[in-house]
């Protein structure tokens, strides 16, 4: 028997990267070596230190009952000494900081959590699909801000419509980003304050690539970092792409005191909060941030720059950053976004992701993720070089 599915599941689009994950099953499946570009799933092994606190903890009868929806002690006092270290911003562990179960979860449900049938999310384009499809769900209405490369991929204040600004209950924001790779001063961030603040807006900043850069001298900033940001707005701060940690599906959410409580009412009449042990492995990361993240960078600057070279090398254009775990790139005149990303796969069984799964705004570009082997790489820029 098959049954029918809600509407709202049957309006939604398929997911992008469970789409890719069939067409290189498909493609292997049919004989050819696929190398994927797609996904942004770090290939670099989590820390041991992090795996043997897992398996000390799970070892540990204490840690095999329920958890709290809010999070353990333990994690929630590593984040605030964390955000101190780190951003300088400091946080109350017991009323400013929420467990969750990745920072997907979270941004789902933070729609459900404040947005009512109807009302208006301001999320940017291109972006993370789950803004819109979090919203979708919680039956809002997404209005979408473009990202235009002639202004570094930020959004542009002055180009939303007084309307919109004053319907909205959330803006989301994202840096640095997925999928351009803009990152973003002190500034911006003031003017994202100043904007939610005049219209009485919740902001959720979306910080999952904040410890991935290429300059030391430049580390991203947090959204907390802007005056009064804790007045009208938290930050997803995700361990999944700074630790190697993307199938641990451990995030925190930190900031309005009053939004992470009625973040945490919801959940715990959805959830029965994160595998204490898990969240003691997350809060052994937090401690150990500073001796844990230069690998990591050592590594995806290296792949970069043999990206960016070949990209120079063939002559497509790309958006200069020293950000996150992408790659933004130009399509070839002649082609979309779509086309481009079947006539790697067809010509050099390498799959990148079309621009265009991203929202509108992203078409005419594709996304290349830096999260394979050296070697696996290096093979990937041969076969794409030899297509042109």
């Amino acid at each position: 028997m098959v049954f029918k599915e809600s509407e709202r599941l049957n309006s939604i689009p398929p997911y992008l990267f469970a789409e890719i994950d069939e067409i290189i099953k498909k493609k292997k499946d049919e004989g050819f070596d696929i190398i994927s570009l797609g996904i942004g799933d770090p290939d670099i092994k989590t820390p041991d230190i992090i795996v043997e606190e897992l398996k000390k903890q799970a070892d540990n009868p204490e840690n095999h009952r329920y958890p709290s929806s809010y999070g353990l002690k333990a994690l929630k006092i590593a984040a605030s000494n964390f955000y101190k270290r780190r951003f300088n911003v400091d946080i109350d562990p017991d009323s400013e900081v929420i467990s969750l179960w990745g920072s997907k979860e979270g941004i789902a449900n933070i729609a459900y959590t404040f947005v009512n049938p109807g009302e208006t999310v301001l999320a940017p384009d291109p972006s993370y699909p789950v803004y819109k499809i979090g919203t979708m769900f919680a039956g809002g209405k997404t209005v979408t801000i473009p990202l235009r490369e002639e202004n570094d991929y930020l959004i542009d204040f002055s180009n939303i419509n007084n309307e919109n600004a004053k319907d909205a209950k959330i803006i989301h924001a994202n840096y640095p980003n997925n999928p351009t790779s803009a990152g973003c001063g002190l500034d911006f961030f003031e003017k994202l304050t100043d904007f939610a603040l005049e219209n009485e807006i919740l902001v959720c900043h979306d910080n999952a690539y904040g410890d991935i850069y290429s300059d030391q001298s430049n580390k991203p900033v947090s959204f907390l970092n802007a005056k009064d940001s804790k007045k009208t707005g938290i930050e997803f701060y995700s361990l999944s792409k700074t630790f190697n940690m993307t199938g641990w599906r451990i995030s925190i959410a930190v900031g309005n005191s009053s939004a992470i409580k009625s973040l945490g009412k919801y959940k715990s009449n959805v959830d029965s909060g994160v595998f204490n042990a898990v969240q003691y492995a997350a809060a052994k990361a937090l401690d150990n941030y500073d001796g844990l993240i230069s690998k990591n960078n050592e590594v995806y600057n290296r792949r970069r720059v043999k990206v960016c070279n070949m990209l120079d090398k063939i002559g497509l254009s790309y958006f200069k950053s020293g950000n996150t775990i992408y790659i933004w790139t130009k399509v070839p005149e002649g082609y979309s976004s779509a086309s481009f990303a079947k006539l790697l796969l067809d010509k050099a069984s390498v799959v990148v992701t079309p621009g265009s799964a991203y929202g509108s705004c992203g078409e005419g570009f594709f996304r290349i993720s830096l999260t394979i082997s050296d070697e696996r790489l290096e093979e990937a820029i041969d076969r794409i070089s030899n297509v042109f």
